[in-house]
Protein backbone atom coordinates (compact mmCIF):
# COMPACT_ATOMS: atom_id res chain seq x y z
CA UNK A 1 0.00 0.00 0.00
CA UNK A 2 1.69 3.54 -1.04
CA UNK A 3 1.09 6.25 1.84
CA UNK A 4 -0.91 9.27 0.67
CA UNK A 5 1.63 12.10 1.20
CA UNK A 6 1.42 14.42 4.01
CA UNK A 7 0.04 17.49 2.88
CA UNK A 8 2.37 20.65 3.03
CA UNK A 9 2.34 23.48 4.86
CA UNK A 10 0.72 26.19 4.01
CA UNK A 11 0.29 29.92 5.66
CA UNK A 12 -3.18 32.01 4.23
CA UNK A 13 -3.26 35.69 5.17
CA UNK A 14 -5.78 37.43 6.09
CA UNK A 15 -5.09 41.30 6.93
CA UNK A 16 -7.14 44.54 7.87
CA UNK A 17 -6.30 47.85 9.67
CA UNK A 18 -4.53 46.58 12.48
CA UNK A 19 -5.23 42.46 12.66
CA UNK A 20 -3.95 40.03 10.27
CA UNK A 21 -5.13 36.29 10.62
CA UNK A 22 -2.69 33.94 9.40
CA UNK A 23 -4.25 30.28 8.55
CA UNK A 24 -1.70 27.55 9.11
CA UNK A 25 -2.27 24.02 7.39
CA UNK A 26 -0.09 21.31 7.18
CA UNK A 27 2.64 20.05 9.23
CA UNK A 28 4.66 22.65 11.50
CA UNK A 29 7.65 21.10 11.62
CA UNK A 30 11.70 21.13 11.13
CA UNK A 31 11.06 21.43 7.18
CA UNK A 32 8.46 24.60 7.40
CA UNK A 33 9.00 26.64 10.53
CA UNK A 34 11.18 29.28 8.45
CA UNK A 35 7.85 29.85 6.35
CA UNK A 36 5.73 30.67 9.24
CA UNK A 37 8.40 33.26 10.25
CA UNK A 38 9.15 34.66 6.87
CA UNK A 39 5.27 35.31 6.82
CA UNK A 40 5.06 36.48 10.37
CA UNK A 41 7.94 38.78 10.02
CA UNK A 42 6.33 40.12 6.80
CA UNK A 43 3.33 40.85 8.44
CA UNK A 44 4.71 42.30 11.27
CA UNK A 45 7.24 44.78 9.22
CA UNK A 46 4.46 45.81 7.15
CA UNK A 47 1.74 47.13 9.36
CA UNK A 48 3.60 49.58 12.07
CA UNK A 49 -0.08 49.93 13.71
CA UNK A 50 -0.46 46.27 13.69
CA UNK A 51 -2.32 45.27 17.34
CA UNK A 52 -3.16 41.61 16.93
CA UNK A 53 -1.72 38.74 15.03
CA UNK A 54 -3.85 35.70 15.15
CA UNK A 55 -2.75 32.11 14.28
CA UNK A 56 -5.43 30.12 12.76
CA UNK A 57 -4.02 26.72 13.93
CA UNK A 58 -7.82 25.01 13.10
CA UNK A 59 -5.78 22.95 10.12
CA UNK A 60 -2.82 21.95 11.60
CA UNK A 61 -1.67 18.32 11.47
CA UNK A 62 1.70 18.36 13.36
CA UNK A 63 3.78 20.29 15.63
CA UNK A 64 7.13 18.84 16.46
CA UNK A 65 9.63 20.59 19.03
CA UNK A 66 10.52 23.06 15.82
CA UNK A 67 7.53 24.08 15.82
CA UNK A 68 7.08 24.96 19.41
CA UNK A 69 10.12 26.97 19.22
CA UNK A 70 8.58 28.87 16.46
CA UNK A 71 5.90 29.77 18.24
CA UNK A 72 7.26 30.75 21.21
CA UNK A 73 9.83 33.07 18.37
CA UNK A 74 6.53 34.49 17.24
CA UNK A 75 5.82 35.07 20.79
CA UNK A 76 8.99 36.84 21.42
CA UNK A 77 8.66 39.17 18.44
CA UNK A 78 4.74 40.34 18.81
CA UNK A 79 5.53 40.92 22.46
CA UNK A 80 8.44 42.80 21.66
CA UNK A 81 6.34 45.46 19.82
CA UNK A 82 3.40 45.24 21.83
CA UNK A 83 1.24 42.85 19.45
CA UNK A 84 -1.15 40.47 21.16
CA UNK A 85 -0.85 36.95 19.24
CA UNK A 86 -3.62 34.52 19.39
CA UNK A 87 -3.45 31.18 18.93
CA UNK A 88 -7.20 30.28 17.78
CA UNK A 89 -8.79 26.72 17.12
CA UNK A 90 -6.00 24.22 18.57
CA UNK A 91 -6.61 21.14 17.64
CA UNK A 92 -6.31 18.83 20.67
CA UNK A 93 -2.72 17.69 20.11
CA UNK A 94 -1.67 21.14 19.98
CA UNK A 95 -3.42 22.16 23.05
CA UNK A 96 -2.10 18.99 25.04
CA UNK A 97 1.40 20.05 23.64
CA UNK A 98 1.21 23.59 25.29
CA UNK A 99 0.11 22.08 28.09
CA UNK A 100 2.65 19.72 28.37
CA UNK A 101 5.54 21.96 27.74
CA UNK A 102 4.28 24.48 29.92
CA UNK A 103 3.93 27.18 27.65
CA UNK A 104 -0.38 27.08 27.38
CA UNK A 105 -0.48 29.76 29.57
CA UNK A 106 1.38 31.99 27.07
CA UNK A 107 -1.04 31.35 24.37
CA UNK A 108 -4.09 31.04 26.56
CA UNK A 109 -4.92 34.98 26.85
CA UNK A 110 -3.96 36.62 23.44
CA UNK A 111 -2.46 39.01 25.80
CA UNK A 112 -0.60 42.20 24.62
CA UNK A 113 2.77 42.98 26.14
CA UNK A 114 3.11 46.90 26.58
CA UNK A 115 4.60 49.10 24.88
CA UNK A 116 7.51 51.45 25.73
CA UNK A 117 5.81 53.66 27.78
CA UNK A 118 2.72 52.35 28.33
CA UNK A 119 1.77 50.88 32.40
CA UNK A 120 0.72 47.13 32.87
CA UNK A 121 -2.71 46.85 33.88
CA UNK A 122 -1.59 44.91 36.56
CA UNK A 123 1.67 45.85 38.42
CA UNK A 124 2.92 49.16 37.19
CA UNK A 125 5.26 50.30 34.61
CA UNK A 126 7.18 47.54 32.06
CA UNK A 127 10.95 46.76 33.52
CA UNK A 128 13.35 48.29 31.19
CA UNK A 129 16.30 45.79 29.31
Amino acid sequence: MTPLPLPPFTVLTDARPGVVHLRLAGDLDYDSCDELVRRTDACLAGDPDLTDLHLDCARLTLCDSMGVSTFLLVHRRTAARGIRLHVDNSPPFLTRLFEVTGIGVVFASGARAPRDGEERADDGPAPRS
